[in-house]
């Protein structure tokens, strides 16, 4: 009998946006679009004018969907993050091991980014490298604390929260876990960029991913 697997959806904060994209096939196009183009030529450049010339529609469509290109990237951003507690989430389904569960999560959050067949309109790999290079841009701002409490940024708190629960029923007088977990994700952000880009500032191995390895390594060492 063919096993029938539900169709998975990513449910952003209604907050950030003025209408949901994922309710139309502008919305979509507007999100797909915009990952391509800020991958393209970068967040400071881009603009919902350029957008739109992409999509061939207007800017005013654009504006129906987001009041700003910043709350996009809190869209696209969050959009991420939902995906990638998904991913932990399945990840980690059956596995009773504390210690097999961290090790898989540590691996889901620092290895190499693949496309998921389950978001046709998504590119993850390009939507990875948004992360990595403008994500700061998302919370390093003026008017954090007020989108921090309308919830723009609970769920990477909430991976955040879930990854450290391992951490502590491993080791309970663990003192650091929520630091330790997003020292983990930042860093292999950093390093998944120096070795693109600036590859004498990490280590590099084509036998080995070496990022993953190293937080591996420095996860299981710090909470013993």
């Amino acid at each position: 009998m063919e096993v029938l697997i539900p169709k998975i959806t990513i449910q952003v904060n209604e907050k950030i946006y003025i209408k949901n994209p994922e309710s139309s096939d502008l919305g979509r196009r507007i999100v797909e679009g915009s990952i391509d183009l800020i991958n393209e030529i970068g967040f400071e450049a881009f603009t919902f004018r350029k957008l739109g010339v992409e999509l061939q529609s207007t800017e005013a469509s654009i504006y129906r969907y987001f009041e700003s290109k910043h709350k996009l990237l809190l869209y696209l951003i969050s959009w991420y993050w939902h995906w990638m507690e998904y991913k932990v989430v399945f990840g980690l389904a059956n596995i009773e091991s504390p210690y097999e569960r961290l090790t898989k999560a540590i691996r889901i959050l620092t290895e190499e980014i693949t496309e998921d067949s389950n978001f046709s309109h998504i590119n993850e790999i390009k939507l990875n490298k948004i992360v990595i290079s403008e994500s700061s841009k998302a919370y390093l701002t003026k008017c954090v604390d007020q989108e921090n409490e309308i919830g723009s940024y609970s769920v990477f708190k909430q991976l955040v929260e879930r990854i450290s629960d391992i951490i502590l029923e491993i080791n309970p007088k663990y003192n650091y876990p929520h630091m330790l977990v997003s020292t983990i994700i930042e860093g292999a952000h950093l390093q998944r960029y120096f070795a693109e880009h600036l590859p004498r500032l990490t280590d590099v191995s084509e036998e080995e991913d070496l990022i993953t390895s190293f937080y591996d390594e420095l996860v299981l060492k710090a909470i013993k």
